[in-house]
Parts: C-alpha cells; sequence; structure tokens
C-alpha cells in the first residue's frame, strides 16, 4: 500500500533514482539555458518561465499511482492527498521559487556556466544555516568536514570567473549578474528546509502521491508568477521572432525551449525527491557534488577553460561527498547498535 511507511531499503532505492533524475536537471539545466543565451536567445522572463513550465508532466506518475490505488483499494481510493494548509504552503513557496528563477536566468544571460555554478556554492551555505535553524537539523563532524570541502571547492572556481567573461558582456554587466546570481542562492537555500519542513509539519502520512502533488503545486505557483513577468515584457509575443533569428535555426529553437522545460523539471522532481527520502541538507551536497561534473560539460560544450582551480575543486567535491557519506554510514550503523541494545534489554526486562 502506498500510505504504509517506506522500509529503508524502498528509501534507499526511491533515493539513488530521485538522485539521478535531480542529476540529470543540475547538470542538464545550466548548460541547455547558456545555449540559449549564446545561440541567441535574450529573454529572461522566458528562461526564467522554462524551469518550472514542465509541471504537468507530473500529471502522468499522479494518474499512475492513482490507478494503483483504484486497483487496491476500489472505489475507496482517494483521488488527491494534498490539504488546503500545504496547498497554500506549497504555493508560496513555489511564487518564491520563480522569483528564484528569475534572478537565476537574469544572472545565467550573462555568466559562464563555470561562474553562474557558483550559485550552487552559495545554496549549499544557505541551506545549511537553514536546515540548522528551521528544521533543527544537527550536524556531525563528517557533514561539517563536508560542507567546508564543498563550498571550498566551489569558490575556487570563481577565482578566475573574471577572465571567463563572455564577448560582449560589459564589466557592469557582468557584475549585475554576479550579484543577481548570489541572491538567487540565498533564496534557494532558504526554500529547501522550508519543503523539509513542509514534510515534518504535515499532519498526515507522507506519501509519493503527496510528495508530487506538492512539487506540481510549487511548479505550478512558480509558472504562474513567471507567466505573469512574461506578460507583462511582451515575451509570448516575441517568441516566434526570436525563433527566426536563433543561430541554430527556428526548428532547433523550439526543440532548446521543450528540452529546457523537461530537463529542469528534472531538476525539481529530484530535489523534491531527494529532500523526501533524506534530507534537505542531502539535497545541496548532491547539487554541490555536481557542480565539478557540470564544469567539466561547460568545457566540452562551450569551450570553456579547465584550469588548476577546476581540477582541485573536481577533487575537494568528491572528498566532501565521500566525507558526507561516510558520516551518514557511521550514524547509521550507530542507530542500528542502540536499537539491538535497546531490544536486548528489552528482552531481558521481560524475561525477569
Amino acid at each position: 500500500m502506498e500510505d504504509q511507511a517506506l522500509s529503508r531499503n524502498m528509501r534507499i532505492f526511491l533515493l539513488i533514482i530521485n538522485t539521478l533524475v535531480m542529476a540529470v536537471g543540475i547538470c542538464g539545466g545550466p548548460l541547455i539555458m547558456r545555449l540559449y543565451f549564446v545561440e541567441g536567445g535574450s529573454r529572461i522572463w522566458l528562461s526564467s518561465w522554462l524551469q518550472t513550465s514542465g509541471w504537468p508532466l507530473t500529471l502522468i506518475p499522479l494518474a499512475i499511482l492513482y490507478f494503483y490505488r483504484r486497483k487496491t483499494e476500489g472505489s475507496d481510493a482517494k483521488f488527491y492527498f494534498i490539504t488546503p494548509r500545504i496547498f497554500v504552503a506549497s504555493f508560496i513557496i513555489g511564487v518564491l521559487m520563480g522569483l528564484d528563477a528569475f534572478l537565476y536566468s537574469w544572472g545565467s544571460s550573462s555568466l559562464p556556466v563555470s561562474t553562474s555554478s557558483l550559485l550552487i556554492a552559495g545554496q549549499l551555505v544557505f541551506t545549511a544555516i537553514g536546515a540548522y535553524f528551521i528544521v533543527k537539523l544537527k550536524f556531525t563532524p563528517y557533514s561539517i568536514n563536508a560542507l567546508v570541502l564543498l563550498i571550498v571547492g566551489a569558490v575556487l572556481l570563481g577565482i578566475r570567473a573574471n577572465g571567463d567573461r563572455p564577448e560582449g558582456v560589459t564589466s557592469k554587466a557582468y557584475i549585475i549578474g554576479f550579484i543577481v546570481t548570489a541572491l538567487a542562492a540565498a533564496l534557494y537555500g532558504v526554500l529547501f528546509p522550508f519543503i523539509e519542513l513542509i514534510y515534518l509539519k504535515a499532519k498526515q502520512v507522507i506519501t509519493a502521491t503527496l510528495v508530487l502533488e506538492i512539487q506540481m503545486v510549487m511548479c505550478f505557483a512558480s509558472t504562474a508568477f513567471c507567466t505573469v513577468g512574461m506578460i507583462a515584457n511582451k515575451d509570448f509575443q516575441a517568441i516566434s521572432r526570436e525563433a527566426k533569428q536563433f543561430n541554430l535555426g527556428e526548428a532547433r529553437y523550439y526543440i532548446v525551449i521543450v528540452w529546457s522545460a523537461i530537463i529542469w523539471q528534472c531538476f525539481f522532481a529530484g530535489a523534491v525527491g531527494v529532500i523526501y527520502c533524506s534530507s534537505s541538507l542531502m539535497s545541496g551536497v548532491i547539487i554541490s557534488v555536481l557542480l565539478p561534473v557540470t564544469e567539466v560539460l561547460g568545457v566540452i560544450f562551450f569551450n570553456e577553460k579547465f584550469s588548476g582551480e577546476k581540477g582541485l575543486s573536481l577533487f575537494l567535491s568528491l572528498w566532501g561527498f565521500v566525507s558526507y557519506f561516510y558520516g551518514e554510514f557511521e550514524k547509521t550503523k550507530k542507530q542500528k547498535n542502540k536499537s539491538r541494545q535497546n531490544e536486548m534489554t528489552t528482552t531481558q526486562i521481560e524475561h525477569v
């Protein structure tokens, strides 16, 4: 039954699946966004809108889960699980996600992938701070070590950022892009713990269906926010004109647009799923681990320089990744030993 608590093995399996889905989004999203701007795209609100406009795709797994419940529970199967209270909270977070998407798109329009990826470093810092204050997450020496390594690794990527300034981008536009990207990092880093807080405060069992419903509401709200921006900026009228002027051709313009929506939806689906299966900090750590991968792909597809700083960043990120998961392994091991000792103590008391 879907509404039963997930077993530990199933949770690990879902965590792996969500991590893989998230990897597609976090590695592919910045690249396809940069491709849009490099090849002649210039609509920031459209780029923001594409980050969450793929939310209707969520209806596919929701429909599958509903028919599964109908098969097992009959006509008593619930059509949806989200409550008005969770809906409102998810919608508010979604609007903030829309603002964050706009800031990120604005920054990415002026920055190369190697620089805009610094967003992830700031995001991890604010996720960690938010997780500590909002959901009272306890840190271990391993998680602290992982945070330091991942953040230092990401910051190293910015040492020669100014040397990667794209042609045609003024110093003023570059600086503004850097600032709004940092603001996007701060905002998004705080949103992750709030998503986790929704799970913790929900007065019901958190099922896969509910997680998908929360994700859909957030992405719908974000899309609605960006739609208002597109209407005000007359982006809808400009799409056909921009498509004809796109360097790769009109047909490929629409291909880029469609795949942008799909790839970014993978990121949001994976991120929300990771938070459900683990924690907001875990989601932030995975994003930071994937940062060097995005850097390498930026080098391959956009001929960006792979400096020694990027190589060192890759090493530190992998080290931080191993440190974090080793700490999680040790934590789980201690919890198991403690549970066994409690069971043995209970058994001895019952025999007495």
